[in-house]
């Protein structure tokens, strides 16, 4: 792979881009604080705007490594600050393969939203990054999060039960992913 960093990323609705600090408010507002957005995701609601604030000085930090994915997704049409974000929460360079996160403030869920997301930044790492792999998981109690993946041309390859863990506790894990030999 020619890692390259968070890249800014334009598509007809949306604006990917790396966070700043200032985007703690709009982050902490829009789905961070929201427990219907972590439900199943791996944190906790921020229980404040500080919180939101540690998280952002780390990720800020961060893009100083050539291989740190980490977009906001910001509307164009607001332009108000970040709505979601999504990032490769998992790299393995011996195979080629990025693992793929994603959350969305629940104002905007149901609208294609982070489908057009997805496809983008998977349009990025095939063809800029020269991924081979890109893969991506939910619980099946979040259906809509695999058709998500479902609508980016993501195989089910498989759940696997009792193999992971959220703020559920230990759950099964649908499994999904796009080989760059299948676009």
């Amino acid at each position: 792979m020619r890692h390259r960093g968070t890249q800014r990323i334009e598509t007809d609705r949306l604006i990917l881009r790396r966070f700043t600090i200032d985007d703690a408010e709009a982050m902490y507002k829009n789905w961070a604080s929201d427990p219907d957005v972590t439900k199943f995701l791996t944190w906790q609601p921020h229980a404040d705007v500080n919180a939101t604030k540690a998280v952002l000085e780390e990720w800020v930090r961060s893009y100083a490594q050539e291989n740190y994915y980490q977009w906001a997704i910001v509307l164009k049409e607001r332009g108000d600050g970040p709505v979601g974000s999504i990032a490769a929460v998992q790299i393995n360079d011996d195979i080629d393969m990025v693992h793929i996160g994603y959350c969305l403030g629940k104002n905007l869920w149901h609208r294609g939203i982070m489908s057009e997301a997805l496809k983008a930044v998977m349009d990025y790492f095939f063809d800029k990054v020269g991924v081979n792999r890109i893969e991506s998981r939910h619980d099946p109690r979040n259906p809509h999060s695999g058709m998500v993946m479902k609508k980016c041309g993501m195989t089910y390859e498989g759940t696997l039960r009792s193999s992971d863990r959220n703020n559920q506790g230990i759950c099964d894990a649908c499994w999904y992913a796009l080989l760059k030999s299948e676009r």
